[in-house]
């Protein structure tokens, strides 16, 4: 039989010590999210119902509901993404399984971590000069939801990358030596290896192009639209700019709208997270390695 030493003891004090340390720093990460969840739910439940998801605003936007911004809110999201997600993947391959490793490289990658730095208002303008003006978008969704996937790019290349860099090398040279190209290998093995750790960029990416607001206002989103976009070049409410709305420009707006409002755009985020997480956990579980 081992009896347990000073030094065990000593050892089992500090394990408990730092397992309470960071189970209370986790606690406090939690806790506000399920306060202003609590909040939210308990102060913007009652605006919720049928009506208030499929109906336009009315009476100067101080009654009615919230569909309008909600597709607007879709279509900025789903075009981002349309944008965004080819171009961060193929830059993330480039520079992972391409590109050399000389100053060229690293200043690319510094770029791309700065960019991931720049307030959201800089993108906003940028985006007036570059899609509004010079390409003649107008206001519309093509110029916000490219606003939007200039300002997520760097989180969708810096999962993929890491995602690609984790697929092992080994994969590779096993290919390599059955005679396969690069590209043929990047397609077949490496790409499918890491779908999974490229839909974790995308969940980021889904998250912040639902709330940002600033990008949006100047570029394609507009305060009271009375139809639906039809197209691309069209623009278009949103829920975060809604929100903004709701709260600060518009007086005589019940307690409950803009926390309902501030309800569904969560439940928004929340919805189209699960889903891509679910997703990615299904991939991860063909995985074979």
């Amino acid at each position: 039989m081992f009896e347990a030493t000073e030094l065990n003891d000593r050892n089992r004090r500090a394990e408990r010590l730092w397992r309470w340390l960071f189970g209370m720093m986790t606690g406090l990460l939690i806790v506000p999210v399920v306060l202003i969840l609590g909040v939210l739910i308990v102060k913007g439940g009652p605006a919720l119902s049928i009506d208030f998801l499929f109906t336009e605003p009315t009476d100067g936007m101080r009654a009615g509901g919230v569909f309008p911004a909600l597709i607007g809110t879709i279509w900025l999201v789903a075009v981002a993404l349309l944008v965004s997600v080819p171009i961060g993947v193929a830059a993330a391959v480039y520079l992972s399984e391409y590109a050399p490793d000389n100053w060229l490289t690293r200043l690319i990658n510094l770029c791309i971590i700065n960019l991931a730095g720049v307030p959201s208002i800089v993108h906003a303008l940028f985006g007036v000069g570059a899609f509004v003006l010079f390409f003649k978008f107008g206001i519309s969704i093509l110029a916000a939801s490219c606003t939007l996937a200039v300002l997520t790019l760097p989180v969708v290349i810096v999962a993929t990358r890491e995602s690609l860099q984790a697929v092992p090398q080994a994969f590779r040279e096993a290919c390599w030596n059955m005679g396969a190209t690069r590209w043929q290998t990047i397609r077949r093995v490496v790409l499918p290896n890491s779908i999974s750790g490229i839909l974790t960029g995308v969940i980021l990416e889904v998250s912040r192009t639902t709330g940002e607001t600033a990008p949006i206002m100047f570029t394609g989103a507009v305060f009271l639209l009375p139809f639906l976009p039809q197209s691309v070049f069209d623009p278009t409410m949103a829920m975060s700019l809604h929100l903004f709305v709701v709260s600060t420009q518009v007086p005589g707006v019940p307690d409950e709208l803009p926390y309902g409002v501030a309800l569904v755009l969560i439940g928004m985020v929340l919805c189209m997270n699960a889903l891509s997480i679910a997703f990615r956990v299904y991939l991860r579980g063909k995985k074979k390695w």
